[in-house]
């Protein structure tokens, strides 16, 4: 078996720490990224000046089947196989809801939910070869019990994925385990972004935990879900948000 992982999205944010923390637990690390270069390059600096690892980086558009099997050959060339994939590349664009086309729908789907297929489409093949295989779809508590007219082809698109996670898991039984993780309000650089103090407080009342969450918090899920530990969970959905009872 492969010790290579690749994580989509892993330029910051929930990915970057996925990374991170993966790179920890001594898997090679495949950072992907779509726009922001310099950001995954500086991952996956961090990967290897930090752990004794190998880690790479690599570019494309997953919403493309084209270039999604282009950098998945490069990092079986270089790496390996991929064992454990985390699908957490994802867009969202938070407008009126009068305001939204039809194409920006569009788009969120193709990235949040035909991106996490062709990702796991490519995999799938090594992954029965090597009679082994993790993946981890970073789905939303957006997709389960928020409603909230702004974001609602985001959060269509995170329940798609949720339901995306189930038929995986069966079609890739019994060699492969497909979870997903649901994180709620989790403190990012860029979700955090723009937010006053007054939203923040009304937000973190939400929670039982009284506080919004750290991407650290969500990887320590990711990890635990492609260890050996978690070798009897499957077709899971695990949510991390503090016990939310519901928000935007």
């Amino acid at each position: 078996m492969s010790r290579v992982a690749l994580v989509t999205g892993a330029s910051g944010g929930i990915g970057s720490a996925i990374a991170l923390e993966l790179a920890a637990n001594g898997w090679d690390i495949a950072v992907h990224y779509f726009t922001a270069a310099e950001k995954a390059s500086a991952v996956c600096e961090q990967i290897t000046h930090t752990y004794n690892v190998r880690c790479m980086v690599v570019q494309g558009d997953v919403a493309s089947e084209e270039q999604t099997d282009r950098m998945i050959t490069e990092i079986e060339e270089k790496l390996g196989p991929v064992s454990v994939l985390i699908n957490n590349a994802a867009v969202d664009m938070p407008d009126l809801f009068m305001n939204k086309t039809a194409d920006d729908f569009r788009r969120v789907l193709d990235v949040n939910v035909i991106g996490a297929y062709n990702c796991a489409r490519r995999v799938y093949r090594k992954m029965l070869e090597q009679e082994y295989g993790r993946i981890v779809n970073i789905a939303s508590t957006n997709g389960i019990n928020t409603y909230y007219p702004v974001c609602l082809d985001y959060d269509a698109s995170k329940a798609a994925l949720i339901s995306l996670t189930h038929n995986l898991a069966v079609q890739f039984a019994p060699y492969v385990t497909v979870n997903a993780v649901a994180p709620g309000f989790i403190g990012t650089e860029k979700e955090l972004e723009g937010y006053t103090d007054e939203f923040l407080k009304e937000e973190t009342e939400k929670i039982l935990l009284k506080r919004y969450g750290q991407p650290e918090e969500v990887a320590r899920v990711v990890r635990f879900l492609v260890s050996d530990d978690a070798a009897y969970i499957n077709n899971s959905v695990i949510r991390v948000d503090g016990g939310q009872m519901g928000s935007c």
